[in-house]
Order: C-alpha cells, then structure tokens, then sequence
C-alpha cells in the first residue's frame, strides 16, 4: 500500500452496529459474518473499532454478490483481511480492459466481473 492508508484507500466505513441496522439484523450475526468469511472487516482509528466498507454491502438488504467467494480466494492466497480489503480498494490500470473499465477488483465485482477478479486474486498466490 505504500504511503496510502487504508481507511484513506476505501473512504466510506461503517461500524458493526450500523452494518447490522443497514443490514437488518444484529452485530452478533454481522460478527458470524466476519467469522465465517462472508464479510470483512478491519479495526479503523485510535480506538481501533471494527470498520466494514460501504462499497462491500448491497443496496440496504445485503453483502455484495460474489464478495464471499473472493474473500475465500485472497485467504486461499494467504492474504490477512487487511491485505485482502487494500487488494480490492487498490486502484488497478488493468482493469480498464474491462466493460465499463472498473478502477478497482471491488467495482469490478460490483459490476458482476467475479470470475476475472477472482483469476487475478488466485494469480497472486503463485
């Protein structure tokens, strides 16, 4: 990530209680998420408190599609969470190629692109 933070690199966090309340549902369950490798998170700030990023939930109902696969390739790859989420914020020239030319493997999956961005996040463990 160079000289980029993190919570510079993605912009818009929010805590576990607002995912669950934007979700539906309690943080106990947004915490089996994170367990379970659904959803990421990663502890933002001084006070170091679990922050997820707005661009990995969908509408108001839901994770984004295709978010969990991808998570299970990057740790697959060896990547912590906090490696995994600078991969899918970092701003890739590449892309571009794609329909639309998404900056980003988060806004390439947000366009339905999983099967190229999870072949990228594979090609990085080798």
């Amino acid at each position: 990530m160079d000289d980029v933070r993190l919570e510079d690199l993605v912009g818009d966090w929010l805590p576990l209680p607002d995912v669950a309340e934007r979700l539906g549902t309690d943080v106990g369950k947004v915490r089996r998420m994170l367990a379970d490798g659904s959803l990421i998170a990663v502890r933002l700030g001084e006070r170091q408190v679990l922050g997820v990023p707005v661009a990995l939930l969908h509408g108001d109902d839901g994770v984004l599609p295709y978010l969990t696969g991808t998570i299970t390739v990057l740790r697959d790859s060896g990547f912590s969470d906090e490696e995994a989420m600078a991969w899918l914020f970092t701003p890739d020239a590449s892309l571009a190629d794609l329909p639309g030319g998404p900056a980003t493997p988060v806004e390439a999956l947000r366009a339905g692109f999983k099967t190229e961005i999870r072949r990228r996040a594979q090609a990085l463990a080798l």
